[in-house]
């Protein structure tokens, strides 16, 4: 039994070049095929909705990371949910909903492995952002590596984006004064009035340090970083004793051509700081209590999520770009 038309072919979005700071349009390919036949223990899925992150410009560089780089044409990194279409693995039926890396294309063939059963009762866009990768960074950074308790002062930047939007509002649940850090006024007031952090800083309004010590007057006891560079900086300058920076990412740094140098580095030393890196990845034992956790609050109405959707796998690259720079608010996803 299947559920594909022979006339239906596959859309892919592969890497056509590698970028040189920005990524552009050029540097992607749209290419239509006609779908491969499955051999045993293979099945095909329908994409519905694909995950657009930050992270998948790193992946788009050939340089040493904590994950092999995407082949120049090759179809983009990427995880999709979506319907089983056909299926050759006992393990999945036809109509099943699932998620897995099936990267940007209409069409994917999976052995089954890294493959997940969506969750009943929680829609299926919300599993790729708040009860999806998203929402176990923001709840694996902030409470294993960051161990808020209540009273304490975090802060978190690109607080309107699917990570630092869960980030405070996990934080808020947590008893702490939280602070966000995000840019644009629309974005700001978003953060505030409908997240419910107690403040929320615009970058690009050019009073960065000055808000930042205003919003902060006992100093940060947590840092979420997403994006380095400048905010990075005068986000230590107000960092507390025995404070905790989770590195969840960089994305002022990954179109650059020349990297950021860290100005205020001595108040990890002066402060103790504790600094981690890390990667979703790292904290996979964790994962079954975090999606838990998140769907519980999710249902009960205390998190909220917003998404930006563009329309179609064509449309894929250039509302990357625009999440590149910011044009998104809460998760930015394709609608396939």
């Amino acid at each position: 039994m299947n559920m594909i038309n022979p006339q239906e072919s596959n859309v892919r979005v592969l890497l056509a070049r590698r970028p040189t700071g920005a990524a552009v349009a050029e540097d992607f390919s749209i290419v239509e095929e006609a779908p491969a036949a499955l051999a045993d223990g293979e099945l095909r899925i329908r994409g519905e909705w694909l995950s657009l992150d930050p992270y998948m410009r790193g992946r788009m560089n050939d340089g040493k990371s904590y994950v092999k780089p995407v082949d120049i044409g090759a179809v983009m990194c990427g995880e999709v949910v979506g319907r089983v279409v056909e299926s050759r693995n006992a393990q999945f039926a036809v109509g099943d909903q699932v998620a897995g890396d099936l990267g940007w294309q209409t069409l994917a063939i999976s052995n089954g492995q890294g493959l997940r059963k969506l969750m009943p009762n929680v829609p299926a866009a919300a599993q790729l952002s708040v009860c999806g990768m998203p929402g176990v960074t923001a709840w694996c950074g902030l409470l294993l590596i960051g161990e808020p308790k209540p009273g304490e002062t975090v802060v978190v930047s690109a607080a309107a984006g699917a990570v630092g939007s869960v980030v405070g509002q996990i934080a808020k649940l947590k008893g702490c004064h939280v602070v966000g850090i995000a840019g644009g006024a629309n974005k700001s007031r978003y953060v505030v009035d409908e997240l419910g952090f107690a403040a929320c800083i615009d970058y690009k309004a050019g009073r960065l340090r000055e808000d930042l010590k205003a919003a902060t007057p006992k100093g940060v006891d947590v840092y979420f970083d997403n994006v380095g560079g400048d905010i990075l900086d005068a986000v230590l300058a107000r960092m507390n004793p025995f404070s905790r920076l989770p590195v969840c990412g960089l994305i002022s740094q990954y179109s650059a051509t020349e990297l950021h140098g860290l100005r205020n580095f001595r108040s990890v030393l002066v402060n103790r700081i504790k600094i981690r890196g890390f990667i979703v990845f790292d904290f996979r034992e964790h994962y079954p209590r975090a999606i838990d956790e998140l769907a519980t609050w999710l249902a009960a109405g205390k998190l909220k999520y917003r998404e930006t959707v563009a329309q179609g796998i064509r449309a894929a690259p250039e509302a990357f770009i625009g999440l590149l720079n910011g044009a998104n608010l809460g998760k930015q996803l394709v609608k396939l």
